[in-house]
């Protein structure tokens, strides 16, 4: 994209950067430092962040090397990372601004927690995966029934039995209703009593009907509980093991106390049954393990206002979503949106920009300031000069960051400066179709929040490059490719060609058979420029004067031209067109096979080879300067029209070329709607229709390659008048003897012992038999073949007559002999025929 505009003339900026990848980040490093027999804990908040720093020196360059590598025409001048000073302030200042407008908040809720790394995740960032586990029957005895008065609960998490607050059943389930409104005891609980309440969420149809409300750890029961009124109960620490308030469980970690739990009741007679079960597990994307839904106290933003304007830019078409069919899952997303849980409880990253009193309740008093020393003025002036504060020591989540980044990276909030006059707001956002909700969404929400317009007016949404069996790459699976090692094997340019012909939004299995096709076509563009070069005069030479004086952008210049020349000339026109509308459209797909097949189809295999009838044969230098004329204009045209897919070969190419005064990249787009002549496309299309059936008779007829062979081409005046004048074009293509090629408007005498190849309409040549082959060696070979196909389809015709086989073998394997027997056939015949022309044509000896 970046490069196509450039060479439109139009003003381009590429601002590439990183994010500081919170939770990843600190994962790592904690992987890192636990290496060394060093827990986070163990450090300082500044030695911690110290160590992350150190690493992101180390390994933070990774990304850019590579995108560098790949060619991105990026601005690295301008190159940002999401902690960087003026986008730390960004950040601060944002936080301050919704706040001002009580969009942010602080409050206890459910949250996705992270035991291993202490922090809540946002619901974007928990993948679920279907695994093997069990359902756990459990015996809750009904208060001041008899022993045979009991409901069993069916649960996937036994062990949160110690949070449970209520029991509920469907109120029209028989089975249950007679216990509506009473008491049941919580197994394990010392007795603890919960109400039986029915409600009309229970599935009747799962486990046994009968549910367990623990709204502190299930997001379902949490919701029922506010609904209903019910009390919240926790009973986990925020490491994942229990809490006092789960007894003789204190201490145990989850899933210990799980497998405790189980044989306890097994023990007391509660346990009815285990049996394996699918379950729905939530993991986190960061570090995989199992997240915990856990009561919190986070700071939130309020998303509803936000995102109504977000769909509003959709609904009124000032942003498009390339492919459109995610413009419904956009909608969708932000018309059923959440409070976005902004905090995460991380060293590493933009601390939360609030500050607490000493001595005073952290919900009630707060302050929220740009800098610890606007917070300690504030304090002062609310609770006098000796008051003491602290800042709250979560981070922000790295997505608020990055929501920022199409304007904190030209300079907001200084709205004055260069960088975001300039360029804000940007015209388009390209990026995987996976981060539509983290990152796109938001963006589009704070860029109208903070700057009054929508920060880009297109979205392109490419898609995941997976392996070649359509697997995600992954490590747990071995198969991430390391893009530098593909470059190392294919080059950048065909790993850019490769992974460039996706279609939007939809994922490309990358695979070594792609990615090796991809290097030839490389190569065959490198040869050509080098057959080019070959062909043209050195820098001081006076032919050049005669070759810049073919214009190609005038009508009658181009109808001046000979046919292969006309022709070439008027399908790179074509091309230009289609290619620069494609690009226009973002059809990326279309651009590189129209141009792959034009210059392989038509420039390599037909004009290159045509031209070579100018540059090495009768006529010399005279008829040269034409050829060389059209082979720098459609080659150099070609590099332009490749060079934002393959830009290191084309620029090398390119600045190999003579009179070169500037690079590729900031040379200006091929001009469109320049002159074609259909007529001639279609002439030279006959040429090309006659030298393909002239090419597969002689292979038909296995003529050795470098054997030259008469022809004689019939066709009506018209024809012949413009196919003759091409006669060396024909005789070099074809392999024709070019001193024994005739052109006549019927058919020669000896019409009779020659080939006959009807290569059009009104276009036929009659190639003579004994000039392509020794007749009597391939009367003697055909003759063997035919006995041996005859011998095949007589034994095919056998089992075909037999019933036994027809009526007992299985219909495909017999429809299968009759295919053979067809196909058997139909060669015998058209082998009497080839050996009835040779044996007619077989010369009479003395």
């Amino acid at each position: 994209m970046v490069r196509y505009h450039r060479m439109r003339g139009r003003p381009t900026l590429w601002l590439p950067g990183t994010d500081h990848a919170g939770i990843a980040t600190q994962l790592v490093v904690e992987r890192m430092l636990a290496s060394e027999g060093i827990k986070r804990v163990d450090l300082s908040r500044d030695e911690f962040t110290n160590r992350v720093w150190e690493w992101k020196e180390k390994y933070g360059g990774t990304i850019a090397n590579q995108i560098r590598r790949l060619g991105a025409s990026c601005d690295w001048s301008r190159e940002r990372f999401t902690l960087d000073e003026q986008l730390s302030r960004a950040v601060i200042e944002a936080f301050v601004r919704l706040h001002e407008k009580g969009l942010i908040y602080q409050g206890s809720y459910m949250v996705n927690w992270s035991p291993s790394l202490q922090t809540a995740v946002s619901d974007l960032e928990v993948e679920y995966s279907e695994e093997s586990g069990a359902l756990y029957y459990i015996k809750y005895r009904v208060a001041g029934g008899s022993s045979s008065d009991y409901l069993t609960i069916a649960t996937t998490r036994p062990e949160t039995l110690f949070g449970d607050v209520a029991i509920a059943v469907h109120p029209k389930d028989d089975r249950y209703s007679k216990y509506i409104g009473m008491m049941a005891i919580v197994p394990m609980t010392y007795g603890r009593h919960v109400p039986i309440i029915s409600d009309r969420q229970v599935d009747k149809d799962f486990g046994t009907g009968v549910l367990k409300i623990s709204p502190g750890h299930d997001h379902n029961d949490y919701l029922l509980a506010r609904k209903l009124g019910l009390p919240i109960l926790n009973i986990m620490n925020k490491d994942g093991t229990l809490n006092e308030v789960a007894g003789l469980f204190c201490g145990l970690d989850r899933f210990e106390a799980r497998k405790k739990l189980w044989a306890d009741l097994e023990e007391t007679g509660l346990a009815v049954k285990k049996e394996p079960h699918t379950l729905r597990v939530p993991r986190s994307q960061r570090g995989g393990e199992i997240i915990e839904p856990l009561i919190s106290k986070q700071w939130f933003v309020s998303m509803e206002t936000l995102a109504e304007k977000a769909l509003r830019v959709i609904e009124k078409g000032e942003l498009t979503i390339i492919p459109e069919r995610f413009e419904k899952i956009y909608n969708h997303w932000l018309s059923n949106i959440k409070d976005w849980c902004i905090s995460r409880q991380l060293w590493w990253g933009h601390r939360i920009p609030v500050w607490y009193i000493v001595g005073k309740d952290c919900e009630e008093e707060y302050i929220v300031a740009r800098s610890s020393d606007e917070a300690l003025e504030k304090a002062r002036a609310k609770f006098g000069k000796d008051v003491e504060i602290y800042q709250d020591p979560d981070v922000l989540d790295t997505w608020f960051s990055s929501a920022l980044w199409p304007f904190s990276t030209l300079g907001w909030p200084d709205v004055s400066a260069e960088d975001f006059k300039r360029f804000y707001p940007t015209t388009m956002l390209e990026t995987g179709h996976d981060i539509l909700f983290f990152w796109v969404a938001r963006m589009v929400m704070m860029g109208i929040e903070f700057t009054g317009t929508i920060p880009f007016s297109y979205v392109y949404l490419h898609g995941l490059i997976r392996d070649s069996q359509g697997r995600k790459m992954s490590k747990t699976l071995g198969n991430v490719i390391d893009p530098i090692d593909t470059i190392k094997e294919f080059g950048t340019d065909a790993l850019r060609f490769s992974i460039a012909l996706g279609t939007a939004g939809q994922d490309l299995n990358l695979s070594t058979e792609r990615l090796a096709s991809n290097k030839a076509f490389t190569n065959k563009l490198w040869n050509a420029g080098k057959f080019v070069l070959q062909n043209l005069p050195d820098q001081n030479d006076a032919t050049w004067e005669s070759i810049l004086a073919y214009k190609f952008d005038m009508e009658e210049s181009l109808i001046a031209l000979p046919l292969p020349e006309c022709w070439v000339v008027s399908k790179l026109h074509l091309l230009i067109d289609m290619v620069t509308s494609s690009y226009e459209k973002f059809f990326f797909g279309d651009v590189g096979r129209e141009t792959y097949d034009f210059f392989w189809g038509d420039f390599a295999d037909w004009y290159i080879e045509a031209s070579k009838a100018r540059l090495y044969h009768s006529g010399g230098d005279s008829v040269a300067p034409v050829a060389q004329a059209v082979l720098l204009y459609v080659f150099e045209n070609i590099l332009k029209l490749l060079h934002p897919f393959m830009p290191f070969v084309t620029e090398e190419l390119w600045q190999a070329l003579p009179q070169r005064k500037e690079a590729i990249m900031v040379s200006p787009w091929p001009q469109t709607s320049l002159p074609r002549h259909a007529n001639s496309i279609k002439k030279f299309e006959n040429l090309q229709a006659l030298t393909r059936a002239i090419r597969n008779a002689r292979a038909e007829y296995s003529v050795e390659p470098g054997k030259r062979i008469s022809a004689s081409i019939v066709a009506s005046e018209e024809v012949i008048q413009y196919i003759s004048k091409e006669k060396e074009v024909l005789a070099l293509l074809s392999r024709l003897d070019v001193q024994n090629v005739q052109f006549t408007n019927s058919p020669p005498g000896d019409a009779e012992q020659s080939v006959h190849l009807v290569a059009g309409e009104g276009l036929e040549a009659y190639l003579p038999l004994a000039d392509m082959i020794d007749i009597s060696a391939e009367v003697e070979r055909l003759s063997k073949r035919l006995s041996k196909m005859q011998t095949e389809y007589d034994g095919l015709k056998a089992r075909l007559s037999s019933p036994n086989f027809v009526e007992k073998a299985p219909a495909d394997v017999v429809r299968g002999v009759r295919e053979k027997a067809a196909e058997a056939e139909e060669k015998i015949i058209l082998t009497k025929n080839r050996l009835a022309l040779l044996k007619s044509t077989t010369p009479i000896t003395n």
